[in-house]
């Protein structure tokens, strides 16, 4: 498989995770979603849930089994996300390696094309799901608002190296 394959996603929202719907889900046979933490549910600079979130996740539940899956080592954060949201998780994943997602979607107990991994980023999220297999969802990145004219230069990276790399990416 090319880097460009590995690089792209199956969607692209143009987004944020609270446009992930149930009707998308169906459409695209999804009965799981495994979902990155950091700026794909929470802005970095926050810890606490929203109220819009709470609200998609209730939306969502009935639809789909759901699991954070987070690059981030901090388990007193991603726990504390994870018990606000009443989701199974794991942290420091080390996403794009497969082997901590991959002990998610077997939790799941269901097929891997039924899975989709969920996604601000495409050399983590994206490029991990893909190597599994697994429907590969990107979100724009949630933002604190008070943080909303900021750059993402990293993302922006992301973004035209997965263009040269061969990926179809229209943001």
């Amino acid at each position: 498989m090319s880097w460009g394959n590995l690089l792209q996603p199956d969607l692209i929202l143009g987004n944020s995770i609270l446009s992930l719907t149930p009707d998308i889900l169906e459409k695209h046979n999804l009965k799981g979603l495994v979902l990155d933490v950091d700026e794909t549910l929470v802005p970095m600079s926050m810890s606490q849930v929203t109220h819009e979130l709470h609200q998609w996740i209730q939306q969502v539940k009935p639809h789909a089994v759901l699991w954070l899956v987070s690059n981030n080592i901090s388990y007193f954060r991603i726990h504390r996300i994870a018990e606000a949201l009443d989701l199974p998780y794991i942290h420091g994943a080390r996403k794009p390696s497969r082997r901590r997602l991959r002990k998610a979607v077997e939790a799941m107990d269901m097929p891997v094309e039924q899975i989709g991994m969920v996604g601000d980023r495409f050399f983590t999220d994206v490029l991990a799901g893909n190597r599994l297999g697994m429907f590969t969802i990107l979100v724009e990145p949630m933002v604190d608002p008070a943080d909303a004219v900021r750059q993402n230069p990293i993302r922006n990276v992301e973004v035209w190296l997965s263009r040269c790399l061969g990926a179809t990416v229209n943001l």
